[in-house]
């Protein structure tokens, strides 16, 4: 501990975090990183539970922000009114040391590309240089802290395991590349987490997915969600050619015919500038001989694009399906926590009960990269204390709040704008805002919903949402035409009250975070189609009183007004990160043509 200095406890009040502090000396304070990758990220972990979480990107304004998280730690360390020299112990979710050996044999027997190893160690000697970047993010301040390097795919499990409700449950991370691997397995039990089995470099689902991705025309980081989007639109048409780019083993790991992609022996870019991760192209030319022409970014999408994208999700749930079931037969337990970037493919995950005998499922809300700075911290904290587990993720509320007072000095600094714009601003009390929210819903109008902490992880869940009638058929066409401007392919998700999940979906589950896709009751379709896939299924979450009850309570006076309990939900955002305060909630709402916008308690709505 750093001397002369207290040490912050927070206790959890029905779920969600409050400023009532016990102080001690003998707590251990985890900063928590995930750094110089995409979806560069932050926590705290303080006596076994989380303080805050978020994304680097929600400040930056630049989506998946890759490099340094400084104003993620900023805010995680203000959160708990600590500064970097209260930090006993810093966890970063990448380890250069692992399978150092299985590296040095790869480049003794394959000799890539020169450029591809001299990137890889420039990579490397930054992620082992977090004291010397402290020291220049935070200058005056002395960081006393510990060290400790994670292993990317143990931090990946330990990021869902740490903070599950399964004393005892299988684990599983399948993503890109980290410290050499794409995927691991193992066993949580207790405190006690140990990894079985591994894919290796170059072999990888999350690569695939990637380089299929590129294939159809969507060359950004970050958009295989449109591949899961589109997918429905067309039939596997595809599946024996897919089935030649991942082979399946007997052991439930898988391989690539890695004469299709290029990652594994050439320089394939990958950068970051201003922030932006880049990832140059992964697939092989002579993939086209196998699927034909690729498509390029822009081109019209035809059916053939949309029977690709479906063989695609099909070949990769069929591998995810493959080492499942392996698993479940080898360790006979019911539970599993899954995370790694294609712990993401809420289609995949929702298809998970009925395609291998796992009984229940946990994905943490931020799966993917940025959760391992959760599983390295919560690893860290497990090695150093080796004490019970007492903290469980059930809600992604820990990013930054802001007060009535904060929203009041904003909109009376933008009063020139606003009036401007012909909006009227007023203060309700919760029922009265609520119950005129709710209503103005009812009447087709869409609202941008700012209310208490950040979320964290990739998906809007009721604090900064943007909300519609799922009842409406044209609502989608409503809010592309007024403010998402996205690919008309894409759904949007339904909030529905935890309690009702059965009356309205074919599978009856806890889905707070978004992470699973489920059939619509097929008499159901038709009163919601706003948020029915064309599948008929939907990306639901599941809200429970306990976890957000504004949000709850708005959703239970859409019902009782229209006699629907589901909401429409989207993330608060135009082509940009997800808002994260008062400020870029209220310059969203004037640009585009939303109708209403509510910031905490203040409605504000656009005369005629």
């Amino acid at each position: 501990a750093a001397p002369g200095t207290q040490k912050l406890t927070a206790w959890i009040r029905n779920g969600i975090y409050t400023r009532n502090y016990i102080w001690e000396e003998t707590l251990v304070i985890i900063l928590g990183l995930n750094a110089y990758h995409a979806d560069s990220a932050a926590c705290l972990v303080v006596d076994g539970r989380l303080v805050g979480a978020v994304e680097e990107e929600r400040f930056r304004r630049v989506k998946h922000w890759a490099g340094f998280p400084t104003r993620a730690i900023e805010y995680v360390l203000r959160e708990a009114s600590l500064s970097l020299g209260d930090v006993q112990h810093i966890a970063i979710n990448s380890d250069p040391k692992a399978n150092f050996f299985r590296k040095a044999w790869y480049g003794f027997r394959k000799r890539p590309d020169f450029r591809f190893v001299v990137d890889r160690l420039r990579n490397a000697k930054q992620r082992v240089s977090i004291a010397e970047t402290l020291a220049k993010e935070f200058p005056g301040q002395t960081c006393r802290a510990a060290i400790h390097h994670i292993e990317h795919h143990f931090a990946h499990v330990g990021s869902s395991f740490f903070v599950c409700p399964f004393d005892e449950t299988v684990v599983v991370s399948i993503d890109g590349f980290g410290d050499f691997a794409s995927a691991a397995w193992g066993v949580g039990k207790g405190t006690d987490l140990r990894l079985d089995g591994k894919v290796y470099f170059p072999h990888s689902l999350g690569i695939f997915y990637q380089a299929l991705t590129q294939f159809l025309g969507f060359p950004h980081y970050g958009d295989e969600y449109k591949i899961m989007g589109l997918a429905p639109y067309g039939t596997p048409v595809y599946s024996k050619e897919m089935q030649q780019l991942v082979l399946l083993q007997e052991d439930g790991s898988f391989q690539l015919a890695l004469d299709y992609f290029r990652h594994h022996n050439e320089q394939v870019e990958y950068r970051w500038d201003g922030g932006v991760p880049f990832t140059g192209q992964l697939y092989h030319p002579r993939l086209e001989d196998l699927l034909g022409p690729c498509r390029k970014e822009g081109d019209p999408l035809d059916q053939r694009h949309k029977n690709l994208a479906r063989s695609i999700q099909w070949l990769y749930a069929e591998a995810v399906f493959h080492l499942l079931t392996c698993l479940y037969q080898r360790y006979q337990l019911d539970n599993l926590a899954l995370a790694g970037g294609c712990g993401m493919n809420s289609v995949a995950n929702g298809k998970i009960y009925a395609k291998t005998p796992f009984k229940r499922l946990y994905v943490q809300s931020a799966a993917g990269d940025a959760g391992g700075a959760i599983g390295a911290a919560f690893s860290t904290w497990a090695k150093l204390t080796n004490g019970p587990r007492h903290f469980v993720m059930d809600h992604a509320y820990w990013g930054p709040q802001y007060s009535t007072s904060d929203i009041k000095a904003l909109l009376e600094t933008e009063r020139s704008r606003i009036d401007a714009a012909r909006c009227k601003i007023s203060l309700f009390p919760e029922d009265q805002l609520v119950a005129r929210t709710a209503q103005a819903i009812a009447d087709g109008l869409v609202v941008g919903w700012f209310q208490g902490r950040l979320e964290w992880g990739p998906r809007a869940l009721g604090n900064r949402s943007i909300l519609g009638d799922p009842r409406r058929a044209d609502m989608k066409d409503i809010l592309n035409l007024k403010i998402k401007r996205r690919e008309s392919f894409r759904p949007f998700a339904p909030s529905i009250i935890r309690e009702a999940v059965s009356d309205w979906f074919e599978t009856e589950d806890e889905v707070p975070f978004m992470m699973k896709v489920f059939q619509v009751r097929e008499p159901k379709r038709s009163i919601i189609p706003a948020v029915t896939h064309v599948d008929g299924s939907g990306r639901l979450q599941t809200v429970r009183q306990e976890a957000n009850p504004r949000y709850h309570r708005l959703i239970r006076a859409f019902e009782s007004v229209s006699g629907v309990p589901i909401l429409l939900n989207t993330s608060f955002n135009e082509n940009e990160p997800v808002v994260c305060d008062p400020r870029e909630a209220l310059d969203c709402f004037l640009r585009t043509r939303m109708d209403i916008l509510v910031l905490g308690d203040h409605f504000i709505s656009r005369i005629g």
